[in-house]
């Protein structure tokens, strides 16, 4: 297969008119710079996951990064593009850290890692109508690879959440294996971690149970309206029934939360959201809008054509919603609104929750507490990083766990304060979008 079509480019855009900020704002972020984290040695352990499918050889080995660093080293030696990773630094002293920690004060407690860049749907915000060239399969994460790396995660990063993502999860015929093996760890409270997977929903009914029985808690699905002429048209297929078995699927297995993605679009809103959460209502499941972020084909994100929180608050008052501001709960990405019961011209509904994930006019980069791994191995501190730390090169050039983790955690010590999509230049430079798109980053 053809090499990946981001490898190598660099692209940025410069966001000319910011986006009013709706509530709720963003909580300041200390100024204070901590030092360096740093933490007692541990040895490394076995992975457990002598089951999996052996590692496939990388298209060309990679050399193992420099192990060794002086006391207050400066930042990471190059900037570049996907194609060349930066080289991370080391922590001070060549300790082996215990956590991830940013220069920001921020600690890591949320892992989203992507299995797969493919996906069945070619959704209008996410990717052409052809689609896109996907990864080679051997530049794809193996079963163990990924197990080990949650492992790191987990067991010795004090990561408490995983979320499998994708492009669509569910094409890999090994998630059940994958789920497993992560279910089979537990964090530093005895636990196992809260395993959630975020998919498009086709095909979910034939899976659900087996999911279920892996160890998976929770799904979230992508569903942008419930006219079915109208998601064929965004999702340039007509597969609405499919993703609606699906879901059905999960909630007879035992999933729960079924939280639904829809993303805010212009046009027909005031229409679209309120039908929407209605029968989310009804159907016992927990809706959150998402923002439309810069992350799919350039020609489909304009700033101006955001939708932000407070239209969509707008458009569901109108509608007669009644809604009671609860805040972002655990630092999660949604703000989230009690709703309380009532009626649509549909029929009644019981009271619940809706949420909105502000990703552009209000992010939450205050107290972000996620890292995230692309299907091909490397560390994205950001969604909207224009910078990528490689971990598989590593790992398959023979890197040890202590190696791993000071990568993983120099990495993640230059996470930058925000990505100032509603502020260009407020945070030193305008907004630099990422040179590979959603379904190549993981959602």
């Amino acid at each position: 297969m053809a090499p990946s079509p981001f490898d190598g480019r660099v692209a940025e855009m410069t966001v000319r008119t910011p986006v009013a900020l709706p509530t709720p704002a963003v909580r300041p972020v200390p100024s204070a710079l901590p030092a360096p984290p740093a933490g007692p040695h541990h040895d490394a352990g076995s992975t457990g996951l002598e089951r999996g499918r052996a590692p496939l050889a990388p298209e060309a080995p990679a050399a193992l990064p420099a192990l060794t660093a002086q006391a207050g080293q400066a930042g990471p030696a190059e900037l570049t593009g996907p194609a060349a990773p930066i080289t991370a630094p080391i922590t001070a002293g060549g300790t082996v850290p215990d956590r991830l920690t940013d220069r920001h004060g921020r600690t890591v407690r949320d892992l989203r890692l992507s299995i797969t860049d493919r996906c069945n749907l070619r959704c209008t915000y996410c990717m052409p109508a052809a689609g896109l060239e996907w990864l080679p399969t051997p530049s794809l994460l193996t079963t163990t690879e990924i197990g080990r790396l949650a492992r790191l995660a987990v067991e010795r990063l004090g990561v408490e959440r995983i979320r499998l993502t994708g492009g669509e999860p569910l094409l890999r015929r090994d998630l059940e294996e994958i789920v497993a093996a992560v279910a089979g760890l537990r964090t530093r409270r005895g636990v196992k971690p809260d395993i959630g997977l975020t998919t498009n929903g086709l095909g979910l009914d034939r899976r659900a149970v087996g999911l279920r029985e892996a160890g998976l808690d929770r799904v979230n699905v992508s569903i942008d309206t419930l006219d079915p002429a109208e998601y064929a048209r965004v999702t340039r297929r007509d597969r609405l029934d499919g993703v609606l078995r699906g879901v059905a699927g999960a909630q007879a297995a035992g999933l729960s939360p079924i939280k639904i993605n829809a993303v805010a679009m212009p046009g027909g809103l005031d229409e679209r959201a309120p039908r929407l959460l209605g029968e989310c209502l009804r159907r016992g499941w927990s809706l959150r809008f998402i923002e439309h972020m810069p992350l799919g084909p350039r020609e489909s994100w304009r700033a101006e054509d955001v939708v932000g929180a407070q239209q969509v608050l707008e458009a569901l008052n109108a509608a007669g919603f009644e809604l009671h501001a609860r805040g972002r709960p655990d630092r999660r990405p949604a703000a989230v609104w009690d709703v309380a019961a009532g009626a649509d011209r549909e029929g009644a509904y019981p009271a619940g929750t809706v949420g909105i994930i502000a990703s552009v006019t209000a992010p939450f980069c205050s107290d972000c507490d996620r890292t995230r791994l692309t299907a091909d191995g490397r560390v994205m501190t950001c969604l909207f990083s224009a910078q990528e730390t490689d971990l598989r090169g590593p790992m398959r050039a023979g890197a040890s766990d202590d190696d791993l983790i000071r990568i993983w955690a120099g990495a993640t010590w230059y996470k930058p304060l925000a990505h100032g999509t509603d502020a260009p230049g407020r945070y030193g430079a305008d907004f630099v979008r990422p040179s590979r798109t959603m379904s190549a980053i993981g959602g």
